[in-house]
């Protein structure tokens, strides 16, 4: 959430921001009910300390004397006008908190201006996309592809986009697994395992609430919900907590499965690998001091560039524009990787800067040696997602013969440099 101070001293900033993002939020109205609110705070302190001081002022009376009895009314009275106040405050409170929580982060004055997708921005490339394999094809065209990936019996067990990964299918995602947490850790990021379901308050923290909650999947019974990433988990880790300023920046790497909805899309970018409601990721997440947080967002990116490079993967870097940014995000670049047989690009990595906006949501801060505390910066970034980056190798690596050429960073770790059947 936005810094409440802020937001009090320079609405017109901030009300702006909002309109360059694409979420709507009732400003005007938040204010209206931050007002009142602050209205209610101070009546019912006013209230409470005349309520302590006649409770004082009876305990010195005699209980016989009329002025005991005149007192006592009184004391009575301002008794029930402070569970007014409170009833009308918890009332507004429960309203505000709505109204703040729908306040979207602003963006980054660094962040390119546009109102969708369209106006992204490619700030920069690495590959050439003509030098992939001639005989490229979309990976779900690929003759083979049904006996590594096996959708049918997927939609029999569970539904669409639960795809069972089989035989040499289930080593080489693996294998990406094992390479991007290897890679992760030489970059200096220590690794979790996390827990696959959260709670409502783990995923308010990280701004998947009230946003995306139409995307998750929810158990009712305890209501937990099934992650979409592990930027969900591995962010609340902290969450309440207090940092020394001379640890940061924190990054820590964690592999899950991640569970989407994915209401409302169709089409042919639904085919295959391209979108799934369960898949497998590995996520970067850093904690950094306020004056750190781009410097590192810039270091996030090139560590998930690298392992694009290292996989021999052509790929362009967006810088998301301020129409198609995220609701917590300030600044926000996409890598898509190419798609050689679909021609076209396929995103495989979002890394974001949130500025404080998770942080105040969890409460987490660091100390300066001078004892004063802020919130600190959180940042993530895939480091990769791994549907789409088999479907590019898939692709990218068809032979005459049928077979998909591994990259040679892989190969140790399937143990072998080719898959598929050939012809």
């Amino acid at each position: 959430m936005l810094d409440l101070k802020f937001i009090r001293e320079h609405s017109d900033d901030v009300r702006a921001g909002i309109a360059k993002k694409k979420f709507s939020c009732d400003l005007d109205a938040f204010i209206a009910a931050d007002s009142e609110r602050r209205d209610l705070i101070t009546r019912s302190e006013s209230l409470r300390a005349q309520q302590n001081a006649a409770g004082d002022a009876v305990k010195t009376l005699d209980k016989k004397s009329l002025e005991f009895q005149s007192q006592t009314a009184e004391l009575r009275t301002l008794s029930e006008n402070v569970k007014k106040l409170d009833a009308q405050l918890a009332t507004i409170e429960e309203k505000w908190k709505a109204l703040y929580l729908a306040i979207p982060n602003v963006p980054h004055a660094s962040v390119p201006a546009g109102k969708s997708a369209d106006d992204n921005e490619t700030v920069a490339t690495w590959g050439d996309c003509e030098k992939i394999s001639p005989f490229a094809l979309p990976h779900y065209d690929i003759p083979w592809f049904g006996q590594l990936i096996d959708f049918p019996r997927g939609v029999k067990v569970t539904g669409a986009g639960f795809p069972f990964y089989v035989g040499d299918g289930a080593r080489v995602v693996r294998a990406l697994i094992t390479f991007f947490l290897n890679e992760a850790k030489a970059s200096g990021y220590t690794e979790f395992i996390a827990p696959i379901l959260v709670n409502a308050a783990s995923a308010t923290a990280t701004g998947q609430l009230p946003d995306k909650e139409g995307q998750m999947y929810r158990d009712a019974t305890d209501d937990f919900y099934m992650i979409p990433t592990a930027e969900v988990p591995v962010t609340n880790f902290f969450r309440d907590e207090i940092f020394e300023a001379s640890e940061l920046p924190i990054c820590r790497c964690g592999y899950t499965p991640c569970f989407r909805r994915e209401a409302g899309s169709w089409g042919k970018d639904v085919r295959g690998l391209n979108r799934l409601h369960q898949f497998d990721k590995v996520e970067l997440v850093k904690w950094t001091h306020p004056d750190e947080s781009f410097e590192e967002l810039e270091k996030l990116r090139r560590d998930a560039e690298k392992l694009l490079q290292k996989l021999r993967l052509p790929y362009r870097v967006l810088a998301i524009c301020t129409g198609d940014i995220g609701f917590p995000h300030s600044k926000q670049y996409d890598l898509e990787v190419w798609s050689g047989g679909q021609k076209r690009w396929l995103e495989v990595s979002s890394c974001s800067n949130f500025t404080d906006f998770q942080a105040r949501r969890a409460g987490i801060k660091f100390r300066e040696k001078s004892g004063k505390s802020a919130f600190v910066h959180t940042l993530n970034g895939s480091g990769l997602a791994v549907p789409r980056v088999l479907a590019a190798i898939l692709e990218n690596n068809l032979q005459a013969d049928g077979t998909v050429l591994l990259p040679e960073i892989l190969q140790d770790f399937v143990g072998t440099d080719k898959i598929g059947l050939a012809k």
